[in-house]
C-alpha cells in the first residue's frame, strides 16, 4: 500500500497553506523555524542566541570541530549539525563524539545555524562547534539543541519571513529592551529590518506581506537592555522557496 497522503485540495476541499506546507505537499516550498535564547542581555548589544555576545560569521568556509565539555564522559554522544558548506548549499553532518569528546566535520562551511544531539544518549556538558578558537554554535545540556536565531538563506532560494517574537524577562523594575531584526544582503552590511522595545513582556508581530530575503543573506536578531540581567527570546517563521522551477 502507498504511503503517499495527498492533499485534500485535489478532491476540491479546502485545506490550508500552513498544514499542506508542513506535509510537504508543496514544491519547492520548505519552512523554517528558528528560535533563539540569550540568557543574560545587558547594555551591549547582543545576538539572541545561547553564547552570548556579537554572533560572528565566518569569512570562508571553514573546517569545524565538534568538542563536548564533559570530554570522554561524552564518548559516542551523536551531533548533527546544518549550515552552508563552500558552494553556500545546506548541508546536514552527523558525528559521534570519540573518546576525548571530539569529533570533525568532513565538510567545510561557511555558516552554521542549527545542531543537536542526535542519537538516544545525552550529551552532559557544554557542546561547541567551532574553527581557530571562535564558536559558531552551542548546545547547552539543557536543551541538547541550539538556541540561535540566526540563518543564512541558500544559494538558490528566497526566504520570506512571515512572523517574528520578542519576549523579555527580568525581575529589575523600569528596565527596557530593545530588539532589532537585522539583514545582510550578500555582500551588503547588517541593516535593521524591524525594530522593538519592550519591557517585561512579549511582541509577536506578522508580516502582512512577507519579508523577501534574497539567496546567500543573513539573519540574526540582536538585543540590547536599558540595565541588566535580562532573558531575552525571539523566533522567526520563514517559507524558503526555490528560485527555480517556476
Amino acid at each position: 500500500m502507498s504511503s503517499f497522503a495527498p492533499s485534500i485540495t485535489l478532491q476540491d476541499t479546502y485545506e490550508p497553506f500552513e498544514l499542506q506546507l508542513a506535509r510537504g505537499q508543496i514544491q519547492r516550498h520548505t519552512s523554517v523555524f528558528k528560535f533563539g535564547f540569550n540568557l543574560d542581555v545587558n547594555g551591549t548589544e547582543e545576538t539572541v542566541w545561547d553564547a552570548g555576545g556579537i554572533y560572528t560569521y565566518p569569512a570562508s568556509a571553514l573546517t569545524m570541530t565538534v568538542t563536548s565539555a564533559a570530554g570522554a564522559t561524552d564518548n559516542g554522544v551523536e551531533i548533527t549539525v546544518i549550515g552552508l558548506d563552500t558552494n553556500w548549499d545546506e548541508v546536514t553532518q552527523t558525528v559521534t563524539l570519540a573518546g576525548a569528546g571530539t569529533a570533525t566535520l568532513a565538510t567545510a562551511l561557511r555558516r552554521v545555524y542549527r545542531a543537536y544531539v542526535s542519537g538516544s544518549t545525552e550529551s552532559t556538558g557544554v557542546v561547541t562547534i567551532a574553527s581557530g578558537g571562535t564558536t559558531y554554535a552551542q548546545i547547552s545540556v539543557s536543551d541538547q539543541q541550539t538556541l540561535m536565531t540566526v540563518y543564512t538563506v541558500p544559494a538558490g532560494y528566497t526566504a520570506y519571513l512571515y512572523k517574528g517574537t520578542v519576549s523579555v524577562g527580568t525581575t529589575n523594575v523600569n528596565q527596557y529592551v530593545t530588539a532589532r531584526l537585522k539583514v545582510r544582503t550578500f555582500g551588503g552590511v547588517m541593516r535593521t529590518a524591524s525594530k522593538v522595545t519592550l519591557s517585561n513582556g512579549f511582541i509577536d508581530f506578522d508580516f502582512g506581506v512577507p519579508i523577501a530575503v534574497t539567496e546567500k543573506s543573513d539573519i540574526e536578531t540582536r538585543a540590547v537592555s536599558s540595565g541588566a540581567n535580562n532573558a531575552v527570546s525571539a523566533t522567526l517563521t520563514i517559507v524558503l522557496i526555490s528560485n527555480t522551477g517556476f
